[in-house]
């Protein structure tokens, strides 16, 4: 079955180069009208004044090139320069978006910065920048559309994580952060939106964008295309999409990420001591029996269950 997006539109941040031009590109390709938005700047520029980032590049310029480069396909799209970190800057993206085409279906969360340094020699302004940017400018996109896809009780909004907020990454600990913050917030919106058909899922990609040009040769960059990313992404903002579903995509390999934990070991209340934990520790630790709790809740009824079952 083709996946096709006919009469969709999507909002795609940071959707001037890299994944999120490929992003809207495609979805672009197969029917979707595509707000593209870009505050434009390089990746590791900027101050940080009252909590946003400030870049002097020119802020449409790029997502202009895109939504030029659709129209000469035969597709619909409108650039926007707004700064994601805004909240009246993305409110006033999606009221363009309701203005052209009446509903908003789709939420990529693309856009991204970097300030890499070591954890001893990162600043505070650096630290928050990314925090900023990555972690509650997807917030602030997702709560400016979420009354929209309430009402119309359709919706798919994808977050964009990283392997450095799930496995760490050395002098990432401002990016892991908001990376890792990204799946608690498609958790808990997966949550909250499932009854008005909101589907809430992550992409993790490894490609070859602006902010991971430096670190690879020639060969490795062209296995790390974009391109092979975004089939990913647009299976996840597809009509039939799952939801609460983190998928790894890069180089030609698709995988689910998933957050488990051990079956765990019970401990009747006189052994409930640190050294009993620390004999103990290999089996506590073992992923023999995995374990991945639809919500936190279900993890609380199962460990309760097993103290009454061992009462």
């Amino acid at each position: 079955m083709t996946i096709r997006f006919d009469d969709r539109v999507a909002i795609v941040t940071g959707a001037g180069q890299g994944l999120g031009r490929s992003h809207a590109l495609q979805l672009a390709a197969r029917g979707c009208r595509v707000v593209v938005n870009d505050y434009g700047g390089a990746v590791q520029t900027g101050v940080v004044q009252t909590g946003v980032v400030q870049t002097s590049a020119v802020p449409t310029s790029a997502a202009q090139a895109v939504v030029d480069e659709i129209i000469r396909a035969g597709g619909q799209a409108i650039a926007d320069g707004g700064n994601v970190c805004d909240s009246a800057a993305v409110d006033a993206m999606v009221a363009r978006a309701m203005q052209a085409w009446g509903r908003v279906d789709i939420l990529i969360n693309n856009a991204g910065i970097l300030r890499d340094k070591t954890f001893a020699k990162m600043s505070a302004d650096d630290f928050n920048a990314v925090i900023d940017v990555h972690l509650l400018g997807s917030a602030n996109c997702a709560r400016a559309v979420w009354p929209i896809m309430r009402e119309q009780r359709y919706g798919r909004i994808l977050m964009t994580t990283s392997t450095s907020g799930m496995y760490g990454n050395f002098g990432q600990s401002n990016y892991g952060a908001a990376k890792a913050g990204v799946v608690g917030l498609m958790n808990v919106l997966h949550l909250e939106g499932q009854k008005h058909g909101i589907h809430v899922n992550a992409l993790v990609p490894t490609a070859a964008t602006r902010m991971t040009a430096e670190m690879f040769d020639a060969d490795t960059l062209r296995a790390l295309d974009p391109a092979f990313v975004t089939p990913a992404a647009l299976f996840l903002v597809a009509q039939a999409a799952p939801s609460r579903t983190a998928l790894l995509a890069g180089a030609g390999t698709y995988a689910r990420l998933a957050i488990v934990e051990s079956a765990g070991m019970y401990f009747p209340e006189h052994e409930r001591t640190p050294e009993s934990i620390a004999a103990h520790f290999d089996e506590i630790a073992s992923l023999d029996t995995l374990i991945e709790p639809p919500e936190g809740l279900a993890h609380v009824a199962r460990i309760l269950k097993r103290a009454q079952e061992a009462a």
